[in-house]
């Protein structure tokens, strides 16, 4: 009974009880279990979603921790992902892939008042680059504005238009488009050149392009870009052509399937391809700015 006393008493030195004493040393342990719990469910999914930011890791995993009974507010879900540093710091980074500087016909900026209802109404267009050992490659995306799922995409050897023209092939090939659809790219010599324009007349969609090099005209566009890059890796070097290729459509799967969309009212690009009328945003344009000022990746 010695241990007893001498515990009872070094409880009550503190203001408390023997039960209070118990009570809390369980509910450490219980905290400690649902935190474990909750680093394996965002380590689980960061091994498909690279880097993708606290927000979205939250309301994948939040259906799960609500089936077990476990609680967490935003501040201790970001405060837990810190302590184990698996917060994500925006890599801002640009670089040229983009001449315009041809004699091909530039369009102009048709796309920039066009209020989207459905999917198949506008696709943008861009290229980035993915490094190599030795080497770069060029990954060409076609994307629903509406959805945006990425609706085609080839990565390619070189900067020619064949990159480009391909992943357009492949969102006309696989999407039902309407009428009216419109691309909208920057005014690169691969969007401007005759095959490209011509495969876009061919299929009677109407072109536009930036009119000023402003980035912020193709925001969509480069926002992917770097969406595809932070939150998927896809900035690493990769060992091989073939490496970049398979991680690039890996990449693109999960994020058409998987990653739900604060400006798509949580869905995901394939759960809102079969949507139409206005999309429910879960933020606002004031929260939207500060975020992008933010070091943390938060969406």
């Amino acid at each position: 009974m010695e241990p007893d006393i001498s515990k009872g008493r070094l409880c009550a030195l503190f203001g408390k009880t023997r039960q209070g004493w118990y009570d809390e040393k369980y509910r450490k342990r219980d905290r400690h279990a649902e935190e474990l719990f909750i680093l394996t469910q965002v380590l689980k999914h960061r091994k498909i979603h690279k880097r993708m930011g606290a927000i979205k890791l939250r309301l994948l995993i939040n259906k799960l921790l609500t089936e077990h009974d476990i609680k967490i507010g935003r501040d201790r879900f970001y405060e837990l992902l810190r302590n184990h540093q698996l917060l994500i710091k925006l890599q801002r980074r640009r670089t040229r892939t983009t001449d315009s500087d041809h004699p091909y016909i530039k369009y102009p900026n048709i796309a920039k008042e066009l209020v989207l209802e459905k999917s198949g109404q506008l696709w943008v267009s861009d290229i980035t680059y993915l490094r190599l050992r030795n080497r770069f490659a060029y990954l060409s995306l076609v994307t629903d504005a509406y959805s945006r799922k990425v609706v085609g995409w080839a990565l390619w050897p070189t900067l020619n238009s064949q990159g480009p023209l391909t992943a357009l092939q492949m969102a006309i090939h696989r999407q039902q488009a309407c009428h009216a659809l419109i691309h909208h790219s920057d005014r690169g010599i691969q969007y401007c050149c005759n095959d490209y324009v011509h495969e876009l007349q061919q299929n009677g969609i109407k072109i536009s392009m930036t009119e000023r090099g402003d980035p912020y005209e193709n925001a969509l566009a480069e926002r992917m870009n770097e969406t595809f890059k932070v939150e998927y890796e896809l900035e690493q070097t990769f060992d091989s052509f073939n490496q970049a290729k398979q991680e690039t459509q890996l990449a693109i799967e999960a994020y058409n399937s998987l990653r739900p969309h604060l400006s798509l009212g949580l869905l995901t690009p394939d759960q809102a391809h079969q949507m139409q009328g206005s999309q429910r945003r879960m933020w606002k344009k004031d929260r939207h700015k500060k975020r992008n000022h933010s070091s943390v990746m938060q969406s």
